[in-house]
């Protein structure tokens, strides 16, 4: 039941990820032609020259198109989470085709248009990258590179992107190209900062008199679990004890105050991490 569960909260984040995506793509990004490379990207530059084709149609054609290849190229279980937010991201862009039909830009700012056409994609892909998925696309694309190839993929799909968004100066314009281009700068950074804010943990380390006080309320009250040693003081060579755990930002403070009760000459280390790996935390 647990397992259930924990498979219907993972696919409804996958669904919220995926509609983020889709809606900055659609309202912000595809009506400015902003570009900032990927399978969107390529969709801008195909509209702008064949403009009787929808950009949302592009992206759902040139989608597919990869995720046929990755069947073909890669094992059939290349990923299943992909498949799914893959062909999700299409059916979405061409749901909101038929039901929110634009011509023109939301607004005729296109500065505060281009905030929201990176950071909502950039929201949306950082849950779908923090839960091992992706709307496929070039991703997919980078897989069977991985695959076949000994190249760096990782520097590879950046040049891809750098040259696609760079393309939009010359099939769209200089101000849209220039847009693309921060764009493209803005969406790098603010990916990492996503996945970074959403995998945050601290880190906790205590120095105190009483480890057995301590690691209670870390298992019974936090439910949480720690690990603790025996050490010796530098300076007054008294005896101490070390507590090591990992917490939740909510937890640490929790913790902190239980400390500074029942221990106030404790000394605390608590650091921020972004890469906890064991139970209850990230799979390794």
């Amino acid at each position: 039941m647990q397992r259930v569960k924990e498979t219907v909260r993972d696919y409804l984040l996958l669904s919220l990820g995926t509609f983020l995506v889709a809606a900055g793509v659609y309202f912000f990004k595809f009506p400015n032609q902003f570009n900032t490379g990927g399978v969107t990207g390529l969709a801008v530059i195909l509209n702008a020259v064949i403009p009787a084709v929808s950009s949302s149609t592009f992206a759902s054609v040139i989608n597919l198109a990869f995720l046929i290849l990755g069947f073909l190229a890669l094992d059939r279980n290349f990923g299943v989470r992909t498949v799914y937010c893959s062909l999700l991201f299409s059916a979405m862009l061409s749901a909101l085709e038929w039901l929110c039909p634009m011509s023109a830009p939301l607004t005729g700012q296109k500065t505060l248009e281009l905030f929201f056409a990176v950071i909502l994609p950039s929201l949306g892909s950082a849950i779908l990258f923090n839960m091992q998925s992706s709307t496929g696309g070039t991703d997919i694309l980078a897989m069977i590179l991985k695959r076949f190839s000994s190249m760096d993929i990782g520097n590879a799909l950046l040049c891809v992107d750098v040259l696609i968004a760079a393309s939009t100066l010359y099939f769209v314009g200089m101000e849209a190209g220039l847009y693309s281009v921060l764009g493209l700068i803005l969406k790098s950074v603010v990916v990492d900062t996503v996945i970074e804010s959403l995998n945050r943990r601290k880190s906790f380390l205590a120095v105190t008199s009483c480890p057995e006080e301590v690691c209670s309320f870390i298992t019974h009250t936090l439910k949480r679990s720690a690990t603790y040693w025996q050490a010796q003081g530098a300076y007054s060579h008294e005896p101490k004890w070390v507590v090591l755990t990992a917490l939740s930002r909510s937890q640490a403070v929790a913790l902190r105050l239980h400390l500074k009760a029942t221990d106030p000459h404790a000394f605390i280390l608590v650091t921020n991490s972004s890469e906890i790996f064991g139970k209850g935390f990230m799979r390794v």
